[in-house]
């Protein structure tokens, strides 16, 4: 038996807590016992006194353990079950072909996806914006999906990992969101919870990322590598560019639309398949699928061209309640906003500087993001075609097309975007889409 108070003490002066401590204080936050005050107070000294690897293994476990954890022994899969992780940017839709692709290619993907987190989108609300759609199925419909589809993407039921989620609640109020223990614990105890046998972290590094500058997300990512494997899940990490939007789109049922353009070969931004690929292929070869890199590209692009990749896509939609015909008809049940105008910048150039944090708070300022937790979304606004560095503009050629509800919502973050992109009289060279892959 523990004294809350002596636990956070020991933490608030440097000390390194037992396994049985942080379970014990687990426990506590699932059954109640631990106060919101206490909460607060060991997130606060975990963020300035940080934690070792072990006792960020010890977290993630215990987090893990305070729910469902799932087993898919019993289902007789023939693949490894996989997954990836996103801490999270502008454009990126990434999950939404990911998972398709590495069904196709013989994995089962469960992925469990959140929603949208100030300026960067969620996977969770793309999907919502799809008609009939459940994004919240029972945990026996969700086997089933994964069984049958070897791919649904879904959200977090509070079976999972509950003990988090109230954790993340009190951080999120009390500004410890940005501790790498806590951040590690809190993606982590999620995806063991599903019962993966590998994983790839696509960790964000820009300045539309929660992590601007290289050092922090070398820092996260080798915190949530050493975690994961710590913890017996199989996990490497790849630092990606976010100092521009993934994807050529931002929304939601926008992102949608491009997602699935890009699986049937319609059209592939370059950077956003760059990404795409390159995570794929490091699933297939953490998940013993392939030997090489080079089969394993060779198998995720078999995957792409053949259709295979698609047809797993509109099949995990049919499946958890969303229309049938959604690739080829997915302009009428995606919807877009009626106001739709092109957005020009005064100067003409290129692009040099994009303040990608400010392209994604135009999208929430349109309403397709949240201010406030309570926020309903409106699916259909967003941004389209959007340019990226070292493209040019000029009064023909615009940084976006701009959809919104109504006229004024149009001008207030069309404003917002003008200022978000700087140019210059020359090109700069190349930004880099892939920064480096960290593996255990």
């Amino acid at each position: 038996m523990y004294l809350p108070q002596e636990i956070i003490r020991i933490k608030r002066d440097g000390g390194v807590l037992s396994d049985e401590q942080i379970r014990f204080f687990v426990n506590g936050l699932t059954t109640g016992a631990i106060s919101e005050s206490q909460i607060s107070a060991l997130a606060m000294a975990i963020y300035f006194q940080g934690m070792t690897a072990d006792e960020r293994v010890a977290l993630t476990l215990a987090m893990r353990d305070s729910g469902t954890v799932l087993d898919w022994q019993s289902m007789a899969l023939d693949g490894p079950v996989l997954d990836k992780h996103s801490t999270g940017g502008v454009g990126d839709v990434v999950s939404l072909m990911l998972g398709p692709i590495v069904a196709a290619c013989g994995g089962y993907v469960p992925m469990i996806s959140g929603r949208g987190l100030g300026h960067t989108g969620g996977t969770l609300d793309k999907m919502d914006s799809i008609p009939g759609y459940q994004t919240i199925p029972t945990l026996d419909e969700f086997r089933r999906v994964v069984k049958s589809t070897g791919v649904a993407i879904i959200g977090q039921t509070g079976d999972l990992a509950p003990a988090d989620k109230r954790f993340y609640a009190t951080r999120d109020i009390t500004a410890t969101v940005e501790s790498v223990p806590l951040i590690t614990a809190s993606i982590l105890s999620k995806k063991l919870a599903a019962g993966l046998e590998g994983l790839v972290l696509d960790v964000k590094v820009g300045n539309g990322a929660v992590m601007q500058d290289i050092e922090q997300a070398t820092e996260l990512a080798n915190s949530l590598v050493t975690v994961a494997n710590g913890a017996g899940l199989p996990t490497s990490a790849i630092l990606t560019d976010m100092n521009e939007v993934l994807a050529k789109s931002a929304g939601n049922a926008i992102e949608v639309r491009e997602a699935i353009r890009y699986l049937t070969g319609d059209y592939q931004a370059p950077r956003l398949h760059e990404v795409t690929v390159a995570l794929c292929v490091e699933m297939l070869v953490l998940g013993g699928l392939v030997d090489t890199e080079e089969q394993a590209r060779k198998k995720v692009l078999n995957a792409l061209n053949s259709g295979a990749a698609a047809e797993r896509f509109a099949k995990m939609v049919k499946e958890l309640g969303g229309p049938s015909d959604l690739l080829t008809n997915y302009s009428n049940h995606l919807p877009l906003a009626p106001i739709v105008k092109p957005v020009f910048l005064t100067e003409s150039g290129y692009v040099e500087h994009i303040d990608t944090r400010a392209v994604g708070m135009a999208v929430v300022a349109l309403g397709g993001g949240r201010q406030r937790s309570s926020d309903v979304l409106d699916f259909g606004v967003g941004l389209d075609n959007i340019v990226g560095l070292g493209d040019y503009v000029d009064q023909q050629k615009p940084v976006a097309m701009l959809y919104a509800r109504d006229d004024a919502s149009w001008d207030s973050a069309a404003e917002r975007l003008r200022r978000a992109f700087t140019v210059a009289n020359e090109a700069n060279n190349h930004n880099v889409v892939i920064h480096q892959y960290i593996r255990n």
